[in-house]
């Protein structure tokens, strides 16, 4: 239901669409009143509409209105606003624990005396199951079922449960697996540009469609025209369940894009090269919008491209306005006719519509970039926005191995029972993968090309090379059988592996033996070539330490030439059936080419008839039996599924939160700790505190799966918190995975082990970092094994936006040290004691005192600021979690 509010501007209004008419909120009537706001940026429009819509004089005031139009006399505002998204998106990693989580809220519901029925979605929510298929079988015609087969055997627990909560709880549909990735889902599917709904009188109202969503690349769909961002599970369980997001009003960076790309440049390479720009300018808590002549021939699935990589650059989002594109799209994905009207129509009513005549926004800041002027590229080794151009892939490995992993030597390592050697910079896994490029036909078509060309050359892919494709969506499938490119993809070992994220996120399966054996008892540095969009340390495979993003044709590529260690572009790629050397611009593509495939071979048809009946699974699914009714029996003996210890204890009125004195470091970070490396979501080792845990319950280490999928588990996900195998404490010398030195008896042991030791003796954690603390996927687990460590505060140099507002939701206190200051300046080395003060008292990026005590007994007081950034943030924080807070207020109706 959408409320009617006071609406004190009276700025509903009705327009007609094809054959209906609808209500909505004119922000044309609003700058009567408020000013004009015909140059505020379009993403700022859909907040001022979100605004008017909810206006009702204590959450949303015209004050708030008034704000919103004032930020165009600075560009730049300080204040906070309640934004309330349309819907909500999840995948099945960052869902299952929102389910659990809403679970035991209706226990501790009951518990309190209240009405489980109470937690319940307020607004649609849709879960894709897209993150639990492994690449096992690869390389054959067997693999797409074969992996199917082992995803639902792993997964029986974790998918009943979730098909439970789709019975269970209102506006709460899940897609099943083997259907594709969520943003893709939600780009070509879920996604309406404007959303409808009825209101408390009956009338049905249309309002932008906007979202959050449990993943981080929720952003993809900005490039629709839909404002969408990732946060972490319990922000979204809050917004779930009728919370406002709690936001600043941001700053937006204008990025205008001029030109077209030049012949051979991928959207891919377009991408690669927005992320360095827009990292290097610096946009973390920013919107970007993208505005410009280049939008004229833009597809949706280049815009696509570069919004789903807005987290990879730092952006809350990065946002291109609905256009004449935008109709074009929704057509070809076989949207409804009367909602493409809608789309038009209301676009253009609000100000929302983009052409040649729009005047250009106003912006915080900008940055400008000629299409024509970029270059192949691939991003790599180690970050996203670390990009390299083709011709210098080489050197710059070469160069690493040196720098990086100090060697000189270059082995050559017979692999036991091949006919090959192996070497440091060769490619172990070659994978087209991930939702940021297997969404877009110009870069999977061109990959089908590169490999029917090489084909028809006689090259093959190297032996020791793990291939595989995982597209984003079965429409991908189409179109690549109905052009004959799935044949030539195939020859090459480029088989359907699966529907999902695979590679990207880790589930990349293991390597073959003997080479995963050559590389570990060697030290080799293998490699690992992907179309993803991240590649931080411990991500893709534990046997590749280098990871380079690359366009779906360069991993075809990659995967022939076998090596990053040789020249792609000036060296040849291998030889011909004549013995003639054949060079990549002999297989590349022409524009012309792939434009044509894609003219023939995609179109509306695949996508009616793949999204005919979405929700209902095949067979697998279908056949999986249900139990619980409005409550979940929790079985005791579960390994996926538990309920977890948030609310144990929980009373109506909530405790204040206390100093922290006399606090222990856990940890010493440096710069850009990922939530990768904090809570990992790859394989579980079986000598980790995870592993023990697992065969201590008899689960053999064949059906460990991975963290990622065992995240309903809060035993398993806190002994993996800081457990990734290439995370460095500096507590420590020279020691790679997740370790710490405990204080009272100096022993080094896996963090975990020292948390617990601690929480015995009721000592509170502080973790110490650097910058970029908590870059990378929206991962709550992060924020949840932190807190179930017994860590209080971390302590970093800069925070990402959503692990610090996780931080928060979880009871963690986020510090973050003066500029010019960290941990190494001010002679902190993790040996000390820390106090916090002031704590019951806190406001909003305050500064507060922290005294370290020395080994010695001396001790000095440093000075760091409160990253708690709003008062809805702080009332969090003070009733010990964004949940708790929620569920009191539920209670207490």
């Amino acid at each position: 239901m959408i409320p009617t509010g006071q609406d004190s501007l009276s700025t509903r209004s009705t327009l007609t669409a094809g054959s209906r008419t609808y209500a909505y909120y004119s922000i044309a009537k609003a700058a009567d009143h408020l000013g004009d706001v015909s140059r505020l940026p379009f993403s700022m429009k859909v907040l001022l509409e979100n605004l008017l819509r909810f206006e009702d004089g204590q959450t949303v005031t015209r004050d708030d209105l008034q704000a919103m139009v004032d930020w165009l006399k600075e560009r730049t505002i300080s204040r906070e606003i309640q934004y309330r998204p349309a819907r909500v998106l999840m995948q099945d990693f960052t869902g299952v624990p929102a389910v659990v989580d809403l679970a035991a809220m209706r226990d501790a519901m009951a518990n309190l005396g209240g009405d489980p029925q109470k937690i319940n979605p307020l607004v649609p929510v849709h879960l894709v199951i897209d993150h639990s298929v492994m690449v096992d079988e690869f390389g054959n015609p067997r693999a797409f079922g074969r992996n199917v087969e082992l995803e639902y055997a792993r997964n029986g627990e974790r998918y009943e449960f979730l098909k439970w909560g789709s019975q269970a709880f209102d506006n709460f549909q899940v897609v099943p697996p083997g259907t594709g990735i969520c943003h893709q889902v939600n780009l070509e599917h879920i996604a309406q540009c404007v959303w409808t709904g009825e209101d408390q009188s009956g009338e049905t109202v249309a309002y932008p469609d906007t979202l959050v969503g449990t993943d981080s690349h929720t952003t993809m769909v900005n490039g629709l025209g839909v404002l969408g961002w990732g946060v972490g599970g319990i922000e979204a369980e809050a917004a779930m369940l009728g919370q406002p997001v709690s936001m600043l009003i941001p700053d937006v960076v204008g990025f205008r894009l001029s030109g077209e790309l030049s012949e051979g440049i991928t959207a891919t390479d377009l991408v690669l090269t927005v992320t360095q720009m827009l990292r290097q300018k610096g946009v973390v808590g920013r919107f970007v919008e993208f505005y410009g002549p280049g939008l004229d021939s833009m597809s949706v699935a280049d815009r696509a491209t570069i919004a789903n990589m807005a987290p990879e650059y730092g952006a809350t989002c990065g946002f291109f306005p609905i256009d004449q594109r935008t109709i074009e799209y929704l057509r070809l994905t076989g949207r409804d006719e009367d909602r493409i009207a809608l789309v038009e129509a209301y676009a253009k009513a609000q100000g929302l519509w983009r052409d040649q005549s729009t005047p250009e926004p106003l912006f915080t800041d900008t940055l400008q970039l000629d299409m024509g002027s970029i270059e192949p590229s691939l991003a790599g080794p180690k970050r996203p926005q670390d990009r390299v151009l083709l011709s210098e892939v080489d050197d710059q490995f070469n160069a690493e191995l040196e720098q990086t992993y100090k060697k000189h030597d270059d082995p050559r390592v017979a692999v036991e029972g091949e006919a090959f050697d192996f070497g440091n910079g060769d490619v172990a896994i070659a994978a087209i993968t991930s939702c940021t490029n297997t969404s877009n036909p110009s870069v999977l078509i061109g990959a089908g090309l590169v490999a029917r060309k090489a084909r028809e050359k006689g090259l093959e892919t190297k032996p020791w090379v793990k291939t595989s494709l995982a597209p984003g969506s079965q429409v991908v499938t189409d179109y690549l059988n109905e052009s004959g490119l799935s044949e030539d993809l195939n020859a090459l070992g480029f088989d359907l592996v699966g529907y999902g994220c695979t590679t990207c996120i880790g589930n990349s399966g293991p390597l073959p033996e003997p080479i995963s054996k050559a590389i570990n008892d060697n030290d080799l540095v293998a490699v690992s070539v992907l179309s993803g969009n991240r590649n931080f340390e411990g991500r893709v495979s534990p046997d590749c330490r280098a990871n380079f993003l690359a366009s779906p044709p360069l991993v075809v590529a990659y995967a022939l030439k076998g090596t990053v260690r040789s020249d792609l572009v000036n060296e040849p790629i291998g030889t011909d059936r004549n013995g003639e050397p054949v060079y990549l611009k002999d297989i590349w593509p022409t524009n012309d080419e792939i434009r044509t495939l894609i003219d023939a071979h995609v179109h509306s048809d695949m996508f009616r008839r793949r999204y005919a009946d979405v929700y209902a699974g095949d067979e697998r699914w279908r056949k999986i039996e249900v139990t619980g009714g409005e409550t979940y029996g929790w079985p005791a003996d579960s390994t996926y599924i538990q309920n977890p210890p948030y609310f144990a204890g929980m009373t109506m009125h909530a405790v204040p939160p206390e100093d922290i004195t006399r606090a222990r470091a856990l940890a010493v970070f440096g710069d850009s700790i990922t939530t990768d490396h904090i809570s990992p979501a790859g394989a579980i080792k079986p000598d980790s505190p995870a592993g023990r845990y697992l065969l201590e319950r008899n689960v053999p280490r064949g059906e460990f799966n991975s963290y990622g999928a065992r995240r309903g588990n809060h035993e398993v996900m806190m002994r993996g918190t800081f457990a990734n195998i290439r995370i460095r404490n500096r507590m420590l010398d020279n020691v790679e995975g997740g370790f710490t030195r405990y204080a009272p008896t100096g022993e080094v042991m896996p963090i975990y082990d020292a948390a617990m030791l601690y929480k015995q003796d009721n000592r509170p954690l502080v973790i110490l970092a650097g910058k970029e603390y908590g870059t990378g996927s929206s991962r709550d687990w992060a924020a949840k094994g932190t807190v179930l460590l017994g860590v209080r505060a971390v302590i970093a140099e800069s925070f990402e936006r959503i692990h610090r507002s996780n931080l928060v939701g979880m009871g963690v206190l986020p510090l973050q040290f003066r500029d010019g200051e960290n941990a190494e300046s001010l002679g902190l080395d993790g040996s000390e004691k820390f106090t916090i003060t002031g704590v019951p008292g806190l406001q909003p990026r305050q500064d507060v005192e922290v005294t370290a005590r020395r080994q010695d007994k001396s001790e000095f007081t440093f000075t760091a600021r409160c990253r708690i950034d709003t008062y809805n943030e702080l009332e969090y924080f003070r009733s010990g979690g964004i949940l708790h807070y929620v569920l009191r207020r539920l209670a207490a109706q």
